[in-house]
């Protein structure tokens, strides 16, 4: 991959998913594109180019190179003491002031499922104990190669391991193949979640719910400040008046311009 390869296509990459792609990454990217050249038997990264510039590459390639540069890294509790203040504070204060709706949660950068599924957790251990409630949740991802991996629901056994036994036991199902040791998270979590591609960058969010939490932690970081804030108001459109707003630890919305107000470090309520 030449220099202007790299900079016609991590140029591309940025405008289509506002992605920062400094000459840093330029391995990572020319690394992650090598399997769309033999997928599409393109011999360069110029001819790759070319084609992701021509008419049809606009048509059909641009969801499977976002698929491809875009970084999934997640797991199941990560950040707990997000999951600490939901359980603590938001669901009871939710069940003491408006119980008789549904509450809703959007995991917005939902990756491979382990937020929203972590979120149907924690909801669903209090819906036990707490007779009338019930919940939504939405996940959105830019990468619809991600998102059926979310939606199936099953994961390598060992991505459990941070999971308490109890809580194991209760909501994931093992795989009777002990070769491939896997796991599915239960119907009664996945039925509660709907999955939908959502590219940050769009104009306005094709979203027609209002939420009384979002999720949106280690998203940002992929982007520059005047981006970050510009998705933060879009998502806060959505975010009802009073509702929670969750970013992630190494993120931060400090003198934006925003209808909110900080609770916590990376824990926000709406206005």
């Amino acid at each position: 991959m030449t220099d202007e390869d790299f900079n016609r296509l991590s140029n591309f990459v940025f405008q289509q998913s506002g992605i920062k792609m400094p000459p840093i990454k330029k391995i990572m990217l020319q690394s992650r594109l090598q399997r769309r050249l033999r997928d599409l038997k393109i011999t360069s990264f110029k001819e790759y180019a070319d084609y992701v510039f021509s008419d049809e590459g606009q048509k059909y390639e641009i969801v499977h190179m976002l698929d491809a540069v875009s970084t999934n890294k997640t797991d199941f509790y990560r950040e707990p003491v997000h999951f600490d203040f939901l359980r603590n504070q938001i669901l009871p204060e939710f069940y003491k002031e408006d119980k008789r709706n549904a509450m809703k949660i959007w995991s917005a950068g939902c990756s491979s499922g382990e937020e929203p599924y972590t979120i149907a957790i924690t909801l669903n251990e209090f819906k036990i104990s707490n007779p009338g409630f019930d919940y939504e949740i939405l996940g959105t991802d830019i990468s619809t190669k991600i998102l059926q991996q979310a939606n199936s629901a099953i994961y390598k056994e060992d991505r459990i391991n941070v999971v308490p036994l109890d809580i194991k036991k209760k909501y994931f199902l093992k795989s009777k193949d002990r070769e491939n040791k896997t796991v599915r998270v239960g119907k009664q979590l996945r039925e509660k979640i709907r999955y939908q591609r959502l590219n940050f960058m769009d104009l306005t969010y094709n979203i027609n719910d209002f939420f009384d939490v979002i999720f949106c932690r280690n998203v940002l970081i992929y982007f520059n400040r005047e981006t970050q804030e510009e998705v933060i108001h879009k998502l806060c459109k959505n975010l009802k008046s009073g509702g929670y707003l969750f970013i992630g630890h190494s993120e931060s919305i400090l003198g934006m311009d925003l209808p909110l107000q900080q609770i916590k470090p990376t824990i926000y309520k709406r206005l």
